[in-house]
């Protein structure tokens, strides 16, 4: 996409972080918005700084967890502005501990709110921009989580590494049906979002505060870990420049920290011949990446 003026954008996860900076961006480009999120109050304070850019928004509270909502979501849409040009599915959630210590109703969240509710907007939307005449492009925010894995987060690793997978299937099956419509897969590594506050956004379905383990230690750790990686990490005012110029390049692979591309590599390499992760080789990338640019 290199044109963003008076075309439209659906983006999920709009009330914090990626969601809402790309959100901010596409109201600067022209863009008319259909944001949607969990957190309806913050969601508002969105839609408020979008309008005062100048541009046309709707704001669409949603539990993208909820496959009814994620419909009502791109039908909302439709209604409003008869067609989608960009979909940004950046709602996405974050849930430290190991596997034998998180409790599978954990695992079922991430798994819904990472990659679930990416594919029920696929699955909505792509038939959309399929009758449109102009090319079409989506984004599904994923991690580098999703190109490499480390210790501790097995959920997040997993729920990261299916996003990449799935998009990088369906652009296969969009260039099979020769559809005017880009993939792409945003693999950020550590920003300064509001991602280490997943728990304020945890739905009831998923909640019981009864389970030892939200008291443990090990809970505790994780979520002190997660928030200075976060608090730590690149200054998310980069972000919008560097995935809206990787839009205007048709780039599927989005990346933000150079650092950690010797070992995207390496793990590529190992693959042939069998070898498996190596925590050693893996350290001394942990500590050095966080705020490196693209």
């Amino acid at each position: 996409m290199k044109e963003f003026k008076e075309k439209v954008a659906l983006i999920t996860g709009a009330a914090h972080g990626f969601g809402r900076a790309l959100s901010l961006e596409a109201a600067k480009r022209g863009m008319k918005l259909a944001i949607a999120d969990i957190d309806d109050e913050a969601l508002s304070k969105t839609k408020t700084d979008i309008k005062d850019l100048g541009a046309d928004v709707i704001s669409i509270p949603t539990d993208v967890t909820d496959e009814d909502e994620v419909d009502a979501m791109v039908k909302k849409t439709v209604a409003e502005y008869h067609e989608i040009d960009l979909l940004i599915n950046s709602a996405g959630i974050a849930v430290p501990g190991g596997i034998c210590e998180l409790p599978t109703r954990d695992w079922e969240w991430i798994l819904h709110a990472d990659l679930m509710s990416q594919v029920w907007a696929l699955k909505r939307v792509i038939p959309i921009m399929r009758k449109q005449k102009d090319h079409c492009d989506i984004i599904n925010v994923a991690s580098i989580a999703g190109l490499v894995a480390s210790p501790s987060m097995p959920s997040y690793f997993a729920s990261k590494f299916a996003s990449v997978g799935l998009t990088e299937a369906v652009e296969y099956d969009m260039q099979v049906a020769k559809a005017n419509i880009s993939m792409h897969v945003f693999c950020p590594a550590f920003v300064q979002t509001d991602l280490y506050h997943t728990e304020n956004h945890r739905p009831a379905k998923y909640t019981d505060k009864n389970d030892p383990y939200y008291s443990s230690e090990a809970f505790k750790e994780g979520q002190e870990r997660a928030k200075q990686d976060i608090v730590t990490g690149m200054p998310i005012d980069k972000i919008p420049g560097i995935v809206f110029k990787a839009l205007e390049e048709n780039k599927f692979y989005i990346l933000t920290h150079t650092g950690l591309n010797p070992i995207i590599v390496s793990r590529a390499e190992n693959i042939p011949s069998g070898k498996g992760p190596e925590l050693k080789t893996l350290a001394p990338f942990l500590s050095k990446t966080h705020n490196e640019e693209n």
